[in-house]
């Protein structure tokens, strides 16, 4: 048994060096270890060595014979896909994968983008003999190897064997290759969250549809119409964007395809810019920008039929229109503002979001933006957002008519009361105003108590709200003997930076500081809140001062990531600091207990060199 073993192992480093020598010199080209990827994904863009096919005429006889093997370029840039951009080449990547073990190996090979035209993968068999599996999604349907929203082919690797594995992908939009190689339970396990987390988009957008498609039928307001139209044609675009959209052709176009997935785009832009019009009222209030968004539309209608005749030539054409779109919409927006439109401030916010997820998405396909969660789902993000701020200014565009609606039969009925009898009308007029002026009133007094809870400068949380929820958060911990976790923030050498840049620039710092806080610090039941000058806290309940600590590393490296200069402070950019404290609220004991311990542990963070997290021990 022991010469077997022997004669194993020799035979697999035999094949392992044999492999090696057949790679080009020089190539830089990596082996992955696959045994080694037993637990979770590995990118593989270190690992691949990549080939232009200028005119897409190699074969795979071709790339494999010495002139062109020779070509191959190893040695990628870090980073979670390879960004290839506008182009029209095809490109081969090669990849080497080496099972040491006794055993086969079974493993899936993930190329994570939905949008590339055709993906080509060449797996040798145990016999060395090459099988070819042509996907993609310009190809007809039913082509993957597995059924998936991504290309999945899935691998066996025999034990002791080293196997080259090839693919050729091409595009007729922007070209990126996520590249990962997944064990088998692992990927069903993120295979099924992944699904999951897109199921939730279309839940919001089903619910808007509905919901605006009552009002519609109650209203007959065609702007819930519109809403509806640009909400289906949204959430329609991006099933096909995401790999959803139901594996069928028309007239031999796969649903999937780019040429379908960009015509989607422009539907619902086109029902966004109709939309537009009638929810910021352009053809009263702007009417020569009424008539070039009518203009858009049109052009917007026809470019299903030129992507349909030659998509790769109109494809970064409508990449620039898409962004140009996004910056007129938002510009319409802005005059709406400025013209004191009460819709205005609810389109101007629902849409920045959508635009900014959109931009990050269509920067991610033009190789500018790095692959994660952010710029593949940006989209989809920033259109969940904007459906949930479009639903509550629809809902007071209801409430506004509605009142109206009231105010004009209240008008009517006192004039008829009038008529009737001056005194009693005089009466009621009387209790009227006095009713009129007890809900000014009482909408005065609720909106001073929102801004008496509400820091002028970053929009977040006072100081006086901080108090009275650290109270409330205190006491129900001492209830349930739960953690309450606190942190401290102060921003590094801020007097300087104020003295050096100006008040203004130091201003508009603590509000940039604010948003991160606020978006890092997400869950409903935390608070964020501006306890004074340029420090900031964050409570979260349930917590402990791990977990606390993670949010503020995070926070700590956000602020950094903003790249703020400040020529005074040793990072050269603005940093923070951050005291993190945490603990079971003891009968007896007292909420200053904890601000007292983070206070502690943001001075050791100063003490230590500034730019990091202290923990209160």
């Amino acid at each position: 048994m022991h010469a077997i073993r022997l004669s194993r192992q020799l035979s697999s480093w035999l094949l392992f060096v044999l492999t090696l020598l057949a790679l080009p010199a020089g190539a830089g080209e990596r082996v992955v270890d696959a045994a080694a990827v037993d637990k979770a994904a590995l990118s593989l863009t270190p690992y691949v060595s990549l080939l232009e096919d200028p005119e897409r005429s190699f074969t795979l006889a071709d790339v494999q014979a010495p002139a062109l093997a020779a070509r191959f370029q190893g040695d990628q840039p870090p980073g979670n896909a390879l960004a290839l951009g506008f182009t029209r080449s095809a490109f081969w990547l090669r990849l080497v994968l080496h099972n040491p073990g006794d055993t086969p190996l079974r493993r899936m090979l993930v190329v994570e983008n939905p949008r590339i035209s055709h993906v080509e993968a060449h797996i040798p068999d145990a016999h060395g003999v090459y099988h070819a599996t042509a996907t993609g999604c310009d190809v007809a349907p039913s082509s993957k190897a597995y059924a998936n929203r991504n290309f999945v082919f899935p691998l066996l690797l025999p034990a002791h064997s080293e196997q080259v594995i090839y693919l050729r992908v091409a595009s007729s939009v922007g070209l990126l290759v996520p590249l990962q190689l997944w064990p088998v339970e692992a990927f069903h396990a993120y295979e099924r969250d992944d699904y999951v987390s897109k199921v939730w988009y279309f839940g919001i957008a089903t619910a808007m549809v509905l919901f605006n498609l009552m009002l519609f039928v109650a209203l007959r307001d065609r702007v819930y119409l519109l809403y509806v139209a640009f909400v289906s044609c949204t959430a329609f675009t991006l099933a096909i964007k995401n790999g959803l959209a139901p594996d069928w052709a028309i007239a031999g176009l796969p649903l999937n395809s780019n040429v379908a997935y960009y015509s989607g785009v422009s539907l619902a832009l086109s029902a966004m810019l109709l939309f537009t019009r009638r929810m910021l009222r352009t053809d009263q209030l702007m009417p020569r920008v009424d008539r070039l968004l009518l203009a858009m539309v049109a052009l917007y209608l026809v470019t299903p039929l030129l992507y349909a005749i030659a998509l790769p030539l109109f494809s970064r054409l409508a990449v620039y229109f898409n962004l140009a779109t996004a910056v007129v919409v938002l510009g319409v927006a802005l005059a709406g503002v400025i013209k004191r439109q009460r819709s205005a401030w609810f389109f101007l916010a629902a849409f920045a979001l959508l635009m900014f997820g959109g931009a990050m998405t269509t920067l991610r396909a033009m190789g500018l933006m790095p692959t994660n969660m952010f710029t593949v789902d940006g989209i989809q993000l920033g259109s969940a957002m904007e459906m949930i701020v479009l639903a509550f200014a629809l809902a007071d565009r209801f409430n506004v008519m509605r009142r109206d609606k009231a105010r004009v039969q209240e008008a009517l009925l006192q004039a008829q009361e009038k008529l009737v009898e001056t005194l009693q009308g005089s009466e009621r007029e009387l209790e009227l105003r006095v009713a009129q002026r007890t809900d000014e009133l009482q909408a005065l007094n609720s909106k001073l108590e929102t801004l008496s809870l509400t820091d002028a400068l970053t929009g977040i949380a006072n100081r006086r709200h901080f108090d009275e929820v650290l109270q409330q958060e205190w006491h129900r911990a001492q209830r349930t003997a739960e953690p309450l976790a606190l942190a401290i923030l102060d921003v590094d050498w801020f007097k300087r930076y104020n003295d050096h840049y100006g008040h203004p620039a130091g201003d508009a710092c603590l509000q940039r500081i604010a948003q991160v806080l606020a978006s890092t610090v997400s869950r409903s039941s935390d608070l964020v809140a501006r306890y004074g000058g340029e420090e900031f806290v964050f409570l979260v309940p349930m917590t402990d001062a791990a977990g606390a600590q993670g949010i503020a590393q995070r926070l700590v490296q956000a602020i950094e990531e903003l790249a703020l200069p400040h020529e005074l402070s040793t990072f050269g950019r603005v940093t923070v600091s951050i005291g993190v404290a945490a603990m079971v609220p003891g009968q007896g004991e007292a909420a200053e207990t904890l601000l007292q311990r983070a206070d502690a542990a943001l001075y050791e963070a100063k003490k230590a060199g500034r730019n990091r997290v202290g923990r209160f021990i």
